[in-house]
């Protein structure tokens, strides 16, 4: 008969900290004490001159000795090793330093707590030598040594696997942990199609948004470039080493998505970080990059996107004052507003300290003020939303600089970080996060803000740390670089049934962004394998569409359901609810019995992938940038989305992913016998019949000119 023994009172709680002991043991194992010398050989024993120090062996051919002194005054004296039972002249001589410049290495100089790194000699390792003296040559005198334990293992840098492939052809050699702070990755291909791409660190089972930046072989943290088959070093920031991380990845922070990444072994025992490993120098940098630039990082690179990405703000501390620039594409006698919310934990205009910036018409010139929010009402000159200088104070803003480029206004002032006038100024703090609010608006005939027209304001709590050396966090306004390759034409897809839809590469300021004007995180779709062409559709007639943007739902960079909406952006599936309430799905998207959306057009992945790196700059034409792609397909089928178009659908709606924001483009619904565009042919127009009158088409073209005349008068 089984006996059930109760368990004594406390033995639960026992158990789970033993566990917890455990675990933690596990963790202090997988990590190293600080600061990390490396293995310990010993101290230095002192027979003359003031010998001391600690000695360390760093990896099996550098030494590290760690607080040394020597008075200097031994006429011949070097760092010295061998391996005979005891220093003797038969020893080497170790350089210190080691990079001299004269014929023969410099004798010993005077030491007083110095740290000291010295590489052995003549492919020399640990495991060939046996002691380590100050020497003196002359006079064949040992002023002090250590002895190196036979047994000894010294750290040595750790091979990891290659990078695990996900997305834009990354992938490379076995990554190997040169020291706790260095990581040499041979073979690195990458499109460097991403626009917001970088080496990132962090901890847990996965890469995720709560990593680092590392920055390149160059030591920029600009978005990486793309790489044809390079072998490269990199080094982690500050005072991380590669004991504090569980994984090395390239990641997409804007979009948040993990292209290919390696794990770190709990039992990595690797080289201290001492300065003994050399950086691989970047002269040979590729200059037919994709990135145009590759400046250090700086703090002005601080940057926030608010109301719906489309107005950056900038910022940097100097001194007692701090430098913003807002950045929008702004209309004609418009405003961008930016400042201090009037309430700590909600956007509150009333009581708001706000700089007021825009570009003066007149005078061709940019212009900035300080305002004071005490009414929600234009200005009277004695309240409302007022200039400080207006209501007898000061106009704390000076403007720095402006420009006009590319269709984006660009300006940018200084501010004093104290509030000067405590009853129109708030101070900017540099010790927390504080709330702030924006705003875009018409200008009146006095060139001020005018409060009845807040059209565009912040609707929720956006908090800033002015103080914070904070990640920039800005993917741009989907600018164009002036002089830069021009964009090719738009795609049109008409009087087609049926669809393909394949992902493939944005097509750099060629592509996606010239197309649409919203920024793009390097993939789009490829509609029949067109680079998001805008498809006319017929009301009552069904369509179907062949998707292969991916059912692997654990990668999320290969995970494209295709759906059909109202939104230009996208990106049903990471919606809040309350988001998602303001689109209108037209097909794609479906609700299991507890009420929750899930997508329906999953199939199979296929890609259009760089053969070597991303060629759009070069690619005069379209068909020439398709020459440099390969289709890639995974195993399996397409999904399969038939829509049938209902009367009652609006005249222009998106193609879209279901997971992502910004990958498709437009669907026009017209109704039968409504001319649409001969896909390629220039100004010819047909109906769904593939046939439609000369007369037709002039008609059709007076139309979209008058509509388009009354749209712009009725702004």
């Amino acid at each position: 008969m089984t006996q059930w023994v109760t368990p004594p009172l406390g033995f639960a709680p026992l158990c789970i900290l033993a566990v917890l002991l455990l675990q933690n043991a596990d963790l202090a194992l997988s990590r190293r004490p600080e600061p990390y010398y490396g293995r310990l050989i010993g101290t230095l024993t002192q027979y003359a001159h003031g010998i001391r120090g600690t000695v360390y062996a760093v990896d099996e051919n550098t030494i590290f000795v760690r607080g040394f002194a020597y008075d200097g005054t031994g006429p011949d004296a070097y760092f010295w090793v061998g391996d005979s039972p005891q220093p003797s002249p038969e020893g080497t001589l170790v350089p210190y330093p080691e990079d001299y410049s004269s014929r023969d290495p410099p004798i010993l100089s005077r030491h007083n707590n110095s740290d000291i790194l010295l590489r052995l000699p003549a492919g020399k390792r640990l495991r060939d030598i046996k002691w380590i003296s100050v020497w003196c040559r002359r006079f064949t005198v040992n002023f002090g040594d250590v002895f190196i334990n036979p047994r000894l293992e010294p750290p040595r840098p750790r091979v990891l696997p290659e990078f695990k492939r996900l997305a834009h052809g990354l992938r490379s050699g076995n990554i190997s942990v040169l020291d706790a702070k260095t990581f040499y990755i041979p073979n690195l291909h990458y499109d460097g199609a991403g626009p917001d791409a970088y080496f990132w660190v962090g901890n847990g089972t996965e890469p995720n948004p709560f990593g680092t930046k590392v920055p390149n072989e160059m030591g920029s943290l600009n978005p990486l470039r793309g790489y044809q088959g390079e072998d490269i070093e990199i080094q982690l920031p500050g005072k991380m080493t590669a004991y504090d991380i569980d994984w090395l990845a390239v990641w997409c922070v804007e979009y948040r998505h993990n292209f290919g990444h390696v794990y770190l072994p709990k039992d990595l025992d690797v080289p201290p970080a001492l300065g003994q490993t050399k950086i691989t120098p970047a002269w040979w940098y590729n200059p037919t990059s994709s990135t145009s630039s590759q400046t250090p990082f700086s703090t002005t690179n601080n940057c926030k996107e608010i109301l719906d990405k489309r107005l950056q703000v900038r910022w940097e501390i100097q001194g007692d004052q701090v430098q913003i620039t807002l950045a929008a594409r702004l209309r004609k006698e418009q405003y961008m507003a930016f400042g201090i919310s009037g309430a700590e934990g909600r956007p509150a205009m009333l009581g708001a300290d706000v700089v007021v910036a825009y570009w003066d018409t007149k005078s061709n010139q940019p212009r900035v003020a300080d305002y004071t929010i005490t009414h929600l009402a234009q200005c009277d000159g004695e309240r409302g939303v007022c200039p400080d200088q207006r209501l007898g104070g000061s106009n704390d803003a000076v403007l720095v600089s402006g420009q006009q480029k590319n269709g984006i206004t660009t300006i940018t002032y200084r501010r004093p970080l104290a509030a000067k006038e405590p009853m129109k100024d708030k101070e900017i703090l540099t010790s927390r996060s504080q709330s702030v609010i924006a705003a875009f608006g018409p200008l009146n005939s006095r060139y001020e803000a005018n409060a009845h027209s807040f059209m565009d304001t912040t609707r929720n709590d956006v908090q800033l740390d002015f103080g914070a050396q904070e990640e920039p966090a800005c993917v741009g306004l989907a600018e164009l670089a002036a002089g830069g390759p021009a964009p090719w034409p738009a795609r049109v897809l008409a009087a087609q049934r049926s669809f393909t839809a394949r992902i493939g590469p944005a097509g750099g300021a060629r592509g996606y962004t010239p197309i649409t004007g919203h920024p793009s995180w390097g993939i789009a779709w490829y509609i029949n394998d067109q680079l998001i062409p805008e498809i006319y559709v017929e009301r009552g007639q069904t369509y179907t569409f062949l998707v292969e943007g991916g059912d692997d739902r654990t990668n999320p960079a290969k995970f494209h359901p295709f759906y059909i909406s109202d939104s230009s952006e996208g990106g049903f599936g990471q919606k809040r609810e309350e988001d998602q309430r303001k689109q209108r799905v037209f097909a794609g998207v479906a609700y299991d019995n507890e009420g929750y959306p899930y997508p329906t057009a999953v199939g199979r992945y296929c890609e259009w992938t760089h053969k070597t790196i991303d060629q759009a700059a070069t690619s005069e034409t379209f068909e020439d940038y398709m020459r440099t792609l390969q289709l890639e397909c995974n195993e399996g089928e397409p999904a399969v989305l038939n829509w049938t178009v209902a009367h009652e659908t609006p005249d222009l709606v998106y193609y879209q992913c279901y997971t992502h924001n910004n990958l498709g483009w437009k669907i026009h619904v017209v109704d039968p016998g409504t001319p649409v565009p001969i896909p390629g042919d220039q100004g010819a127009r047909i109906n769904s019949a593939d046939t439609f009158p000369l007369l037709s088409t002039a008609l059709l073209l007076v139309t979209l000119t008058l509509t388009a005349l009354c749209n712009m008068a009725g702004r």
